[in-house]
């Protein structure tokens, strides 16, 4: 991939070498790998390393029910531009209409118990499914962004479904990312000019403020240190070198 561009320098340009060879590396040691994509900057910009080289790594979202309208528009914008229909799955509507039922549709203000319940029915049983027939996963996360990610490692066991994972943008700033995004012209969701640097489920994300951090906008009603979803804590990680991303 060029990245003869004026806002690619060359650090960044060793860091997008080295993406595209550690995406190279996974694809061929696991015959059944998947990103999960939200949609946002990050995971727009694996799509594009991934789609743009043919690499044979999946790509797939979950749709939450409540994501927001410029979010589900990204999935037309993808299969527009690299001809592939990201795969979908869906919460099972039975345990939403049970938990609308007992809580109320916005349950998830009132605790952070009700909040993490309904990330799971929305989200980590989805994501289960998603990953139940393969040996990998790849996320878009960044220890950038936020506190509850500054340790993040490159490569991961997740321990609750046995697999690896492997988050390639772990090092990358938020520049490096809107460098990569400007200099081969990706797709981006329309709410990042609106304020939104994270985005996830409507009611659940806010724009941010001047001096807050990417995530602030998640779940903002909770302290920084609750705030993820399930989906990203059940890892041990793995030092990789560049040698054995090269491999």
């Amino acid at each position: 991939m060029s990245t003869d561009h004026p806002s690619i320098t060359p650090e960044l340009a060793a860091k997008i070498e080295r993406l595209d060879t550690l995406l190279d590396s996974i694809a061929a040691r696991h015959t059944r790998v998947k990103l999960a994509s939200s949609l946002a900057a990050e995971d727009m910009l694996l799509t594009h390393a991934i789609l743009s080289r043919g690499v044979a790594i999946g790509v797939f979202s979950l749709n939450t029910g409540r994501l927001h309208a410029e979010t589900l528009g990204m999935i037309d914008r993808v299969r527009e531009r690299y001809g592939y229909e990201i795969e979908q799955f869906h919460p099972q509507q039975d345990a939403i209409d049970e938990y609308v039922a007992q809580n109320g549709l916005n349950a998830f203000y009132e605790s952070i118990d009700l909040r993490k319940r309904c990330c799971e029915i929305r989200k980590v049983e989805p994501l289960n499914r998603a990953l139940s027939d393969v040996s990998a996963w790849v996320t878009g996360q960044r220890r950038e962004q936020s506190v509850t990610r500054a340790e993040l490692h490159e490569e991961e066991h997740d321990g609750a479904r046995n697999i690896a994972k492997f988050n390639p943008l772990a090092d990358w700033t938020e520049v490096d990312v809107w460098a990569y995004l400007q200099a081969f012209d990706v797709p981006v969701n329309p709410l990042h000019a609106r304020g939104y640097p994270s985005i996830g489920c409507e009611p659940c994300t806010r724009a941010i403020r001047p001096g807050e951090d990417s995530r602030a906008g998640r779940w903002w009603w909770e302290s920084r240190d609750t705030k993820e979803c399930g989906l990203h804590i059940t890892t041990i990680p793995i030092a990789v070198s560049t040698e054995s991303a090269s491999a």
